[in-house]
């Protein structure tokens, strides 16, 4: 007789807290309890289980190695898709790129943890829709690159929102367009915070900012919310609503109906007999 192992019961979020008891999210506990290897898709990206183990972790906004690397000069474009293309994945990748003499193992292992942190923080945020979780078929990854526990990364994503939390206690300014503003009292900014500000056009969003400079996301994220807590920056108002038109008076809204219009007429037709 073959025993199917029941998966472990689900955790339950702690109302006090806001956050479920056991970790950030409950489906990626359990899957780490399970083992389990396949992608688990969030609203804010996706995260990549090995043995229970995340292996990878992007999203869209956060840089990921290749814009990081490529941006900050390591490597042009061109040599980045083309190992890209014929590693297959990030640590076929890594691989080639350090065959290649163009990076270190060290320096490939540190950008890959850096950039798997700073994606883990938006896929792991609070979202409106239920996480997907895709098991992988076929034999399991094997991963070069440091692959991090669950509990590793949870207690990481905990961390950084109670530290943008201190600076600035508003989230938006992590996703929303950003715009400067001209408080005469504000203390001068520091010289990456004034690369922030120079940025700030009212469209680009702290992840775009960070792109365009080739910077991680976190750090910027940290920037940005420094800056709104000195009154710097701010998040655009939010649009004013559709102009409504005022209610019709009675007898104009009677004239409007067609039902009414043809009693009217009705009327209007039996009087003249």
């Amino acid at each position: 007789m073959t025993v199917v192992e029941a998966p472990p019961p689900l955790p339950v979020r702690d109302k006090a807290l806001g956050e479920p008891a056991g970790g950030v999210s409950p489906m990626l506990t359990r899957l780490a309890a399970e083992r389990a290897t396949g992608v688990l898709v969030r609203e804010g990206g996706t995260l990549h289980l090995a043995d229970g183990l995340v292996v990878h972790a992007e999203s869209p906004y956060a840089p990921g190695p290749g814009a990081l690397l490529t941006a900050q000069g390591a490597l042009s474009a061109e040599q980045w898709w083309a190992a890209a293309g014929a590693g297959g994945d990030p640590a076929g990748t890594a691989r080639l790129l350090v065959d290649a003499g163009l990076l270190t193992w060290a320096g490939m292992e540190i950008c890959h943890l850096q950039a798997l942190y700073d994606a883990a923080y938006f896929a792991l945020a609070p979202s409106s829709r239920p996480g997907r979780f895709h098991y992988a078929s076929g034999p399991r990854p094997v991963a070069a690159l440091p692959a991090v526990p669950v509990a590793a990364v949870e207690r990481e994503v905990l961390r950084r929102r109670a530290l943008l939390h201190r600076l600035w206690p508003d989230p938006l300014a992590d996703s929303v367009p950003l715009v400067r503003t001209d408080r005469a009292a504000a203390p001068a900014p520091t010289a990456r915070q004034a690369a922030v500000l120079a940025l700030a056009d009212g469209v680009r969003t702290a992840p775009d900012i960070a792109l365009a400079q080739g910077r991680r996301a976190f750090p910027t994220l940290v920037e940005v919310r420094r800056l709104a807590a000195a009154g710097l920056l701010a998040t655009p108002p939010p649009a004013p609503p559709p102009d409504v038109p005022p209610p019709l008076p009675a007898a104009a809204a009677e004239e409007f109906d067609p039902h009414i219009a043809l009693l009217k007429r009705v009327r209007d037709a039996l009087e003249a007999l």
